[in-house]
């Protein structure tokens, strides 16, 4: 896990940022962690990104890190602060599917690398997001849930036409399945980009993988994420905790969480 603290400008006329943050991934009870995270910084924006490698798909850590660099890559090459950060986002991610597709092209259609993606970019004191299958953003505030993404996912359509509860959708037999994902098809796959949300002090930001957020209830995970100040020692407790819950088929659990404290 890595800490960083105090992003703050050099230069006037630059927004400065603030922030903490930490970041985890474990392997769980998996032969391979095919999750990869990023956060990528300067003094005008922060992008984190989290990409899970999708289970039971050849080339899942391959898919997760082509993600991720092509994001990374993205990011590196605009002038930031970002002008447009949602078309920013739609483009990113739609050029991070292709990539993903493209490192799969010459196997068969059941055998391309596949992954889910969440990003959140951060500056001026917003954060925006984009994510794609069931890798989930939050946003929260005072010990409680703000925002949090809709997975593209069986179990979340369901959820939203009223046919399961919350309560039945955790042990629902198609909780695992994704209905759009990075990679695979060539056809740009469904994708949600949330506008401006504003940041205030002491805000939290988690980007986070299914494995880490799927023991949990989105208030309960509020709540624990809030209880201490140390972001490494919260983020481990709650990703030990994510596997010991999973055992002895613990998913891998990768996490980034952002403190602003501008």
């Amino acid at each position: 896990m890595t800490t960083l603290t105090g992003l703050a400008c050099c230069r006037r006329g630059i927004d400065c940022l603030q922030l903490e943050y930490a970041q985890l991934s474990l392997l769980g009870h998996r032969a391979e962690n095919q999750d990869r995270l990023a956060v990528v910084a300067n003094n005008q924006a922060v992008l984190v990104v989290v990409a899970d490698g999708m289970g039971g798909h050849q080339g899942g850590a391959l898919a997760a890190q082509t993600a991720v660099d092509s994001l990374r890559a993205g990011f590196l090459a605009v002038t930031t602060p970002i002008l447009d950060p949602i078309g920013f986002l739609h483009r990113a991610m739609a050029t991070a599917h292709d990539a993903v597709v493209a490192v799969g092209h010459a196997l068969r259609f059941d055998s391309k690398p596949r992954a889910t993606c969440a990003a959140c970019l951060i500056q001026q004191g917003a954060s925006y997001w984009v994510h794609v299958g069931d890798s989930r953003l939050y946003q929260i505030r005072n010990g409680a849930l703000v925002h949090r993404t809709r997975d593209h996912s069986h179990v979340e359509r369901l959820l939203r036409e009223g046919s399961i509860t919350a309560a039945e959708a955790s042990s629902h037999p198609m909780r695992h399945y994704v209905e759009h994902c990075l990679g695979g098809d060539a056809v740009l796959p469904e994708m949600t980009v949330t506008g401006r949300k504003v940041l205030q002090v002491s805000d939290l930001l988690l980007v986070c993988s299914d494995g880490f957020w799927s023991n949990f209830q989105d208030m309960d995970l509020a709540r624990a994420l809030s209880t201490h100040s140390d972001l490494n020692a919260t983020l481990q407790a709650l990703g030990d905790f994510s596997v010991r819950a999973s055992a002895p088929q613990s998913d891998n659990v990768s996490a980034v969480v952002v403190r602003w404290t501008a």
